[in-house]
């Protein structure tokens, strides 16, 4: 499957993003999603999780500001983000929530204070 997250940028603190991810075939109607970041010099992280269900699941660092959804269609993945702080920054990537496929390149965020 080729994943393609884009939306990333530069925003000031406080502001917002929306991110979107695309798959190829029925990805997203078949697996539990999530969205991962990684900062500069950390380890990839998962921040938010939809299950095929639709239930939803944050990172403690991340609750309350972000919104992972899937779009009516169901091949779009999205993340609203909100209130951004700088150590939002990193490489935002989409992939299956528990069993990830191969990676995509992601896209950047980068949020100045």
């Amino acid at each position: 499957v080729q994943l393609q997250a884009s939306g990333g940028g530069l925003v000031q603190a406080g502001g917002s993003l929306r991110l979107s991810c695309t798959a190829s075939g029925r990805f997203f109607s078949i697996n539990d999603m999530a969205w991962y970041r990684q900062g500069p010099g950390k380890q990839r992280e998962s921040v938010a999780i939809v299950s095929v269900a639709g239930r939803t699941q944050y990172a403690d660092s991340v609750k309350g500001r972000f919104t992972i959804s899937v779009g009516q269609s169901q091949n779009t993945l999205f993340l609203q983000m909100n209130s951004l702080k700088s150590e939002d920054t990193g490489v935002y990537y989409c992939n299956a929530a528990w069993r990830p496929e191969s990676w995509g390149p992601g896209t950047q965020v980068t949020v100045s204070s």
